[in-house]
């Protein structure tokens, strides 16, 4: 929220601190500063205030109320122009309980002109335009006190009971508004509207409407000091995309609480602007908002915070803040500021403690505690079995749960997998044909897989292990396989893989390989290295991995090597014709220095 320092100048009779210093207080007791600007002979602070203080801290008051607290320095009430009020024949009429409050005021015989030229500055340094002086007090007071204000031209409002009506409705599904800056809204019964007898006049807590717009012929006029449910207007503010500096405060929660001083202060700020005849309020609050209490100990503060906090620390604070409390041996009982809705429960006057005591205070202590670890068996075992499997080679496979068939059946899933798993044996088992086909890519001579996880009976689940000894598949209980398993405080030599290869990743062709055998004579004096440097060299950008020797036999002073090939593209799938040029060349290659293909 943009704040001006010589606003917040006006609730003290003391000279505030240097923007600077004013900065810091926030910044370390408060809310977070994002900027200090410069803006004429002013200062403005942009100060990112939280969801669970926006209800009492948009606006200068709040953020005065919080340097008074911190600070210690006293605040002043603002003094407006005092008025007689004369009777009014003003209705409201509530139709709908998202409106929790609504207060209403005519102003007969105003005169609407350029605005004075402290108003006009004090709007224009926190970046909002000067419209008129009954425009520009609305919103004064709203960013003065955090309650959004609406005033409607009384003399375009549709009469037809004889007396001037104000209504507060859901919308009519056939209904459209126009608002202030020329959006044509369409309207359903899920939208709370202001609205004469006749037509909407303004989306409640978000946008006014053209048809009571004031303008420089307005004399007489409405005001409105509401307070909306903020669910609803959150709700709305979304589904129509309109988001407003009112949406922002009535959306985060006010209190209604706050109506009764604003209404005073933008009628006495009006009065004091355009003159005018006032009359009486027209206040419906059905549900009036209740006294709230909390109880909390200076002990309890003292171990929420881990720190030694004295009672008359925590008396200062609590006085400082305008608290109204009660203390008995170190036990409080506070009544609850009415603007102040984030405060519920003892652990939120810990926060409240802390923030202002100074959490740079308060220094980080590690607990001391007795604590023995104990091991997890069922960890332990898994941990067990797994790492035996990899010490003996074997790699880890992870299967689907879900599948066609079995004991359990879920509510909703794919159509061939609307049942648990009743075993690892037959995901396992498509593991392996699909990683023995692929053997080659994989540069591995023997598939060794295993798997450990949850099977799902009618009655009971189990953690399972399956693994193949060769093409038969294995399968028995965590508990049996684990059966000598000795758990201990200290992992044994089991825990833990004997060896690791670091192999970097590489992503994996989503394209299918096509692999080709070459078997090649070589003299017993010259090295098979040479050979697979000539395949290396001619395979290509295609040759996904370094060629496999997988047979080798000598006769007659010369050694016969066999390797697998294997081609592969990251971008598309290779054809025949394409594998067998790069073949042909390696063919060639390899006859030019002599040697035989077999």
């Amino acid at each position: 929220m943009k704040t001006s320092y010589n606003w917040l100048q006006t609730y003290f009779e003391e000279k505030l601190p240097a923007p600077e210093k004013i900065a810091e207080v926030i910044i370390f007791h408060a809310f977070e500063v994002e900027s200090v600007d410069k803006v004429g002979d002013d200062t403005v602070f942009d100060i990112k205030i939280l969801p669970d203080r926006a209800h009492d801290c948009l606006s200068h008051w709040g953020i005065a109320k919080e340097i008074s607290g911190i600070l210690g320095l006293e605040i002043k009430e603002k003094e407006y122009k005092t008025f007689d009020p004369k009777s009014t024949e003003l209705k409201i009429d509530v139709q709908d309980n998202k409106c929790i409050r609504y207060m209403g005021r005519i102003v007969r015989n105003i005169k609407v002109e350029p605005s004075p030229l402290w108003l006009k500055e004090r709007i224009e340094a926190i970046g909002q335009k000067s419209i008129n002086n009954i425009v520009d007090a609305a919103n004064f007071i709203m960013f003065d006190l955090g309650q959004p204000v609406h005033i409607f031209d009384a003399d375009k409002l549709k009469v037809e009971s004889g007396k001037l009506k104000v209504i507060v409705r859901n919308a009519k599904n056939d209904e459209n508004i126009t608002t202030l800056d020329k959006k044509e809204i369409k309207l359903d019964d899920s939208i709370l509207v202001i609205a004469d007898e006749k037509d909407p006049l303004a989306i409640a807590g978000i946008k006014g409407g053209t048809k009571a717009e004031l303008d420089l012929n307005t004399k007489n006029i409405v005001i409105e000091v509401a307070n909306f449910n903020p669910i609803s207007i959150r709700k709305t503010s979304k589904k129509i995309n309109i988001l407003t500096d009112a949406v922002k405060r009535y959306e985060n929660e006010i209190s209604p609480e706050l109506c009764e001083k604003v209404m005073n202060d933008i009628s006495s700020l009006i009065f004091k602007l355009g003159t005018g005849e006032v009359e009486d309020i027209v206040d419906i609050y059905p549900n009036k908002q209740k006294e709230r209490k909390i109880s909390f100990s200076v002990d309890f503060i003292n171990k929420k915070l881990g720190e030694k906090i004295s009672v008359s620390s925590i008396e200062d604070i609590l006085k400082k803040y305008n608290y109204q409390y009660k203390v008995n041996n170190g036990n409080f009982g506070i009544v609850v500021p009415i603007l102040r809705l984030d405060l519920n429960t003892p652990e939120d006057m810990v926060e409240e403690i802390g923030r202002v005591y100074g959490y740079e205070k308060i220094f980080p202590k590690i607990p001391k505690i007795n604590f023995k670890p104990k091991i997890n068996e069922i960890f332990y075992k898994i941990l067990f079995a797994r790492n035996k499997f990899l010490n003996d080679g074997y790699s880890e496979v992870m299967t689907y749960s879900f599948c066609n068939s079995g004991e359990v059946e879920v509510l909703a899933s794919a159509s061939d997998k609307k049942f648990l798993r009743t075993n690892l044996t037959d995901g396992l088992k498509e593991s392996y044909e699909l990683n023995k086909n692929n053997a080659p890519l994989l540069g591995m001579e023997e598939i060794k897989i295993f798997e450990i996880g949850i099977v799902f009976m009618k009655d009971k689940e189990q953690i399972n292990i399956a693994y193949n000894n060769e093409e038969n598949i294995t399968e028995m209980s965590l508990n049996e396989f684990c059966k000598d398993a000795e758990i201990s405080d200290s992992y044994n030599s089991l825990l833990a893989p004997s060896a690791y290869s670091l192999v970097p990743f590489r992503v994996w062709s989503p394209y299918p390989f096509i692999s080709r055998d070459i078997a090649v004579w070589l003299p017993d004096e010259v090295l098979s290295d040479e050979l697979v440097e000539i395949i290396k060299q001619n395979g290509t950008d295609l040759l996904m991995t370094e060629p496999k020797l997988f047979d080798k036999f000598s006769k007659n002073g010369r050694t016969s090597y066999a390797y697998r090939l294997v081609f592969q593209s990251m971008e598309r799938t290779l054809k025949d014709e394409e594998v067998n040029k790069i073949m042909d060349k390696i063919y060639s290659n390899i006859k030019e220095r002599g040697f035989e293909v077999r």
